[in-house]
Parts: C-alpha cells; sequence; structure tokens
C-alpha cells in the first residue's frame, strides 16, 4: 500500500507573524519557517502504519518555493521514503492546492492520502475537503485514530459531540487531528540518511493545471490590541461593570 502525504512550509508555530508595512500580505522575510504541525502528525501516522506493516510506501508531496525542500528533508528524515517538490513561488489557495495534488495522485496512484486537516497560516481547514471532492473519493476528516487494512480505513474523528467512528473504503482521504499522535524527533542517523533519499522537483507548469486566484486580498491587519482588565472589589461590582459593558 502506497500512502501519499502532503505537507506544507509555514511560519514556526513558535514565531509571532507580522503584517507587512504596506498591509499586502504576512512579512516572511527573515522568518524561521518549518513543517505546518498537523502535516508532521501526518507524516508520523503514515511512517507509524509502514512499520506496523500496513503501508509499504510513504511519499511526502509540497508546493511552494525551492526551501521548501527543507520540509520534505524533514519529512524523510521522520521516516517517508521519497519525496516530490511542486515548485512554484506563488501563495496558492486551497483550490489550486487539491488540483495540484490531484495531478500527483494520477502520476502516484496512491492507495490513501493522509494530510493534516489544516495549516496554521491560512487556517482554512479545505484543501483535504476539496481533494475528496475533485477525485470523487471517500474522506475521513479530523482523525483521532487510523486503522488501515487491505481495501478499507477503519477512522475515528473528532466531532463536536465526542468520538465518531467511520469506515471508507480505499483509496480516500484521511485528514489528521491533533490528538491522533505525538510526532517524532528526527534522529541524526536519519537526518544524514534523508539527505540520500530521492527528491523529485517538478515545476508547477508542467502540471497543466489552472492555479489562478479566485480570492482578491485587500489588505492584511493585525488583530485589534485587547484594552486592559481592572479589578473589582465585589461579586456585586463585577455584575455591575458587566452590565455596563453590554454582557449581561
Amino acid at each position: 500500500m502506497k500512502v501519499l502525504v502532503p505537507v506544507k512550509r509555514v511560519i514556526d508555530y513558535n514565531v509571532k507573524a507580522r503584517v507587512k508595512s504596506d498591509q499586502s500580505g504576512v512579512d516572511l522575510a527573515n522568518v524561521k519557517m518549518s513543517m505546518n504541525p498537523f502535516c508532521e502528525i501526518a507524516v508520523e501516522e503514515a511512517v507509524r502504519q509502514k512499520e506496523k506493516g500496513a503501508v509499504t510506501e510513504v511519499v511526502a508531496v509540497s508546493i511552494g518555493p525551492i526551501q521548501a525542500q527543507e520540509t520534505l528533508r524533514t519529512a524523510l528524515a521522520m521516516g517517508a521514503d521519497r519525496a516530490i517538490l511542486i515548485q512554484t513561488d506563488q501563495d496558492l489557495e486551497p483550490l489550486a492546492v487539491a488540483k495540484l495534488l490531484k495531478a500527483v495522485i494520477a502520476e502516484e496512484s496512491p492507495d490513501a492520502v493522509i494530510m493534516g486537516k489544516q495549516a496554521i497560516d491560512g487556517d482554512n481547514n479545505a484543501t483535504g475537503q476539496m481533494l475528496a471532492a475533485i477525485l470523487d473519493w471517500p474522506q475521513a476528516t479530523f482523525a483521532s485514530a487510523i486503522e488501515l487494512s487491505a481495501d478499507k480505513a477503519k477512522v475515528t474523528r473528532e466531532v463536536d459531540g465526542g468520538l465518531q467512528t467511520i469506515e471508507v473504503s480505499l483509496p480516500a482521504i484521511i485528514t489528521a487531528d491533533l490528538r491522533l499522535n505525538e510526532p517524532r524527533y528526527a534522529s541524526l542517523p536519519n537526518i544524514m540518511k534523508a539527505k540520500k533519499k530521492q527528491l523529485d522537483i517538478k515545476d508547477v507548469a508542467t502540471l497543466g493545471v489552472d492555479i489562478a486566484p479566485r480570492l482578491k486580498v485587500l489588505k492584511v491587519t493585525e488583530p485589534a490590541k485587547r484594552a486592559g482588565g481592572i479589578k473589582v472589589e465585589t461579586a456585586a461590582d463585577l455584575v455591575s461593570n458587566l452590565k455596563t459593558a453590554g454582557v449581561l
């Protein structure tokens, strides 16, 4: 069984994002970048499934600038077998990403796609669902547990009411939630081995996919700063202040 794992290069989650002075977007100059945390979870799950014997090959794929090779090397160091970079300097919308992944899937013919449920930059939570729709594949989103067999996947999902367990036929799209696993740290020997693993680079234009943006960003601004709090002496004062603020 072959599993494809899309991974995204994003601003490291420990870094505070800064808005460009012209409000055209987020400033990425000299900012630490890393793999999207939900993508790390997806890679970890694919590697664990391989260690169990349910998967024979894990292929990581990323869509982004040439620097995304570093992100793919991290996936390879975690245990992925090979990687594919679809090179583009455009900031793509979820639909364009889904279309490009469809083109990669047509070439690779994986039995399943395990991917993060969302990226921490755009926070769209849309690519997995869009990919399933344009492929006409079953989907199991927000997975907190995955069991793979020859032709089916049993997935426990995190939903508002608790947990839901479903079974989908393969090939299918599975998106990883936060509690699916805890990603491993890549060891130094595996980091060195990752440098020798296959990493193919393809230009986005060679896939013949329409990636024209459908949305227009008017401006990007930082969230409004929270006002300072006040101390009250009694519960009655608290209720009075809440009423004055219109909360009660």
